[in-house]
C-alpha cells in the first residue's frame, strides 16, 4: 500500500523547539544587575537572611565573594545592596528563611510514657516558673541599676534586653564615635549592665 506524500505537504510539527535546539540556555538569570547570563552558582545572602541564596554566573559569583565580608565589617557597596534587597524581599532569591527560636520550646503535651519526655517537660516547666518568679521578686540594687543603664523597665523580656544591648553596642562603639571617651564610658556601662542581668537570669 502506497501513501500519497502530497497529503503531508505543508504540515508542521506541533512540538515546541526546546531551549537547547534554539541556542538559548535554560535556567534562572544571574542576579547581578545588567547581566543576562545564567545564574549557575549559589551565594548566601548574609546574616540577615539565613537560608536564602542569590544566583550568579561564574564571573559575578567571584565578584560577589570578593566583596562579601565574613566578619562584622560591612560588605562592599554593591554586595551590601544586593544583600539588603534580597533580605527585604525586593530581589527574588532561592531557599527559605530560617527563623531560629530564641527560647527552647516546651516539649509536646501529647501523652508519652517515656521518662525522657516527662523529665524534659518538667525541666522546661520549672525554667518557666523560675523566670516568672524572678520577675515578681524585688530587684537588687545592681539589678535595678542595670535596667536603668539600658533604659529598660523592670519587666522587660529577655528579647527586649538583648535587643537594647545590641543597639547600645552599635551606638557607643568607638568606631562610630571617633574614639569619643564619653561614648566609651557608655559602652562599658552597657556591657557591665548586660553582664549583671545575664548572670542573674534575666536574659
Amino acid at each position: 500500500m502506497t501513501v500519497d506524500s502530497k497529503i503531508f505537504v505543508g504540515l508542521k510539527s506541533t512540538r515546541k523547539k526546546n531551549a537547547v535546539s534554539t541556542g538559548q540556555a535554560a535556567g534562572p538569570k544571574c542576579h547581578w544587575d545588567g547581566c543576562e547570563k545564567i545564574g549557575t552558582h549559589r551565594a548566601p545572602v548574609g546574616p540577615n537572611a539565613e537560608g536564602l541564596y542569590l544566583l550568579f554566573c561564574l564571573e559575578h559569583v567571584r565578584e560577589y565573594n570578593k566583596g562579601y565580608s565574613f566578619t562584622t565589617a560591612p560588605s562592599n557597596a554593591d554586595v551590601a545592596r544586593l544583600q539588603k534587597e534580597a533580605a527585604i524581599g525586593s530581589r527574588k532569591t532561592i531557599g527559605s528563611r530560617i527563623n531560629q527560636s530564641t527560647e527552647m520550646p516546651l516539649p509536646s503535651t501529647e501523652r508519652s510514657g517515656s521518662a525522657k519526655v516527662l523529665n524534659a517537660r518538667k525541666t522546661a516547666a520549672q525554667r518557666e516558673a523560675q523566670k516568672a518568679e524572678l520577675r515578681k521578686r524585688k530587684l537588687k540594687v545592681l539589678e535595678a541599676k542595670a535596667f536603668e543603664t539600658l533604659g529598660l523597665s523592670h519587666d522587660a523580656t529577655p528579647e527586649e534586653i538583648r535587643s537594647r544591648y545590641k543597639n547600645r553596642l552599635k551606638m557607643h562603639h568607638p568606631d562610630v564615635n571617633q574614639g569619643n571617651r564619653n561614648s566609651e564610658d557608655e559602652l562599658r556601662a552597657s556591657i557591665e549592665a548586660y553582664k549583671i542581668l545575664k548572670l542573674n537570669g534575666f536574659c
